[in-house]
């Protein structure tokens, strides 16, 4: 005779990974692309925008065509526009912001390879909440040629 109480924990557990398949990711990320480089290049930015569910940060991100990816930001600094990396970029919960030329951006610093136009590009993004938890999501970004601005 078959007990009900292994089947009610398999179904318990059945729906509870159902509704982890079905809830979205922490982020929606919008267009995300990679500006093309040519030979010799060591570094090229990613660009996309980014709508968080919940108050998150991108903190970090990850791609196998460079030795380093980093989070970076331009800004003037009195008649100058630099950029440097930053610890982190906020994402308040149902605000898109904008990783884009001239602001918030990814840097993919010591490039492996040349990339072209046409071709995607790896790239996984790290978010940290308010309780220092961690979560990532991966996207394909399209490479886009030299001159091309934002989709």
């Amino acid at each position: 005779m078959t007990s009900i109480r292994p089947l009610a924990a398999l179904a318990a557990a059945l729906l509870l990974s159902a509704n982890a398949v079905a809830q979205p990711p922490p982020v929606a990320v919008e267009s995300p692309w990679v500006r093309a480089s040519v030979p010799q290049q060591q570094a090229t930015g990613a660009f996309m925008r980014l709508t968080a569910r919940t108050d998150l940060r991108l903190v970090a991100a990850r791609s196998d065509v460079a030795d380093a990816t980093e989070v970076h930001e331009m800004a003037m600094q009195g008649q100058m526009m630099r950029m440097r990396e930053v610890a982190a970029v906020a994402l308040p919960r149902g605000r898109s912001v904008a990783l884009a030329p001239g602001g918030y951006h990814i840097m993919l610093i010591g490039l492996k390879r040349p990339l072209a136009a046409g071709e995607q590009v790896p790239i996984t993004l790290v978010f940290e909440d308010a309780a220092g938890r961690r979560s990532e999501t991966r996207v394909q970004a399209a490479v886009r040629a030299l001159g091309a601005g934002a989709p």
